[in-house]
């Protein structure tokens, strides 16, 4: 349970970072677009970093999922019905990683278009709408503190 605590932490914090870097990447695409720059080094950086982030957050994610009470195994004790009747366990069981793993597929995605061989503005503007909808779902999926019933505190206690 001890190593659950530790990527339930983990995870949590990772997600600043996968925001963060979104942010940061959907700028440079935007400023790309906007300034007819061309798609640098830098702009492939950026998505690698946010890709190798993302990635990691998504299986310590799925880590948690499988091992954790509130995904796979409620499923399996109470039925996929009874999940989805109840509005906490369907976020955490069904909402929450699938919303993650899209916005994970849209980031790999995002990060794919930089090795095309197309004009750099397009690059820029896929990847923009690619990383911008993908934060969209990140921000849609993440267990807020305003949010009834699966709120979570913005930075988790670390286990000393």
């Amino acid at each position: 349970m001890e190593i659950y605590v530790w990527a339930n932490c983990v995870h949590s914090m990772l997600r600043w970072f996968v925001l963060l870097l979104l942010m940061v990447a959907i700028v440079k695409s935007l400023s790309g677009m906007v300034a007819h720059k061309a798609f640098t080094a830098s702009d492939k950086r950026i998505g690698l970093l946010l890709l190798m982030v993302a990635h990691t957050t998504a299986l310590i994610g799925i880590y948690q999922w499988v091992i954790g009470s509130w995904g796979l195994k409620s499923i399996q004790h109470l039925g996929m019905s009874t999940v989805m009747k109840n509005a906490g366990l369907r976020f955490w069981a069904v909402e929450h990683i699938a919303g993650m793993l899209i916005a994970v597929v849209l980031i790999t995605m995002g990060k794919r278009v930089g090795k095309l061989s197309i004009a750099d503005l397009s690059k820029h503007k896929r990847s923009f709408w690619f990383y911008t909808v993908a934060l969209v779902i990140i921000l849609a999926c993440i267990p807020w503190p305003f949010r009834e019933g699966v709120g979570r505190a913005l930075f988790p206690h670390i286990p000393l």
